[in-house]
């Protein structure tokens, strides 16, 4: 049987982060990028259309942040791998990062093709 890819859908508010991302993707084989957003709301709306097995997510984001839109996304799609992105360091992130319910949480210079791969 053939692999069926994974599916990635990128949150980030700014688009040269976004195109980073989508190129970082495309190094992997079969994986795609199914989605872009750059709010929380868009984040919902297109991994509702696209049900993406990867979510690289923004913590701030314009309207519901990356942390509420992370707990709404796997609320419906629970097998879904969502990652959250930010500048800060770990430990500055905001508490409730670490309850929402992603996989992880990776400083957006650190973001490699192989981190993706060991995070799915």
């Amino acid at each position: 049987m053939a692999d069926p890819g994974v599916d990635v859908l990128i949150v980030d508010d700014q688009a040269p982060f976004r195109s980073v991302a989508r190129t970082l993707v495309s190094l992997l084989p079969g994986w795609r990028v199914v989605g872009e957003a750059e709010s929380g709301e868009e984040a919902l709306a297109q991994a509702d259309a696209a049900h993406p097995g990867v979510v690289l997510m923004d913590i701030n984001l314009p309207g519901i942040n990356g942390i509420e839109a992370t707990r709404r996304i796997l609320a419906r799609a629970p097998d879904t791998t969502v990652v959250l992105l930010s500048t800060y360091a770990a430990e500055d992130l905001p508490p409730d990062a670490r309850t929402c319910g992603a996989r992880a949480y990776v400083r957006k210079d650190d973001l490699t093709p192989r981190l993706l791969r060991e995070l799915r």
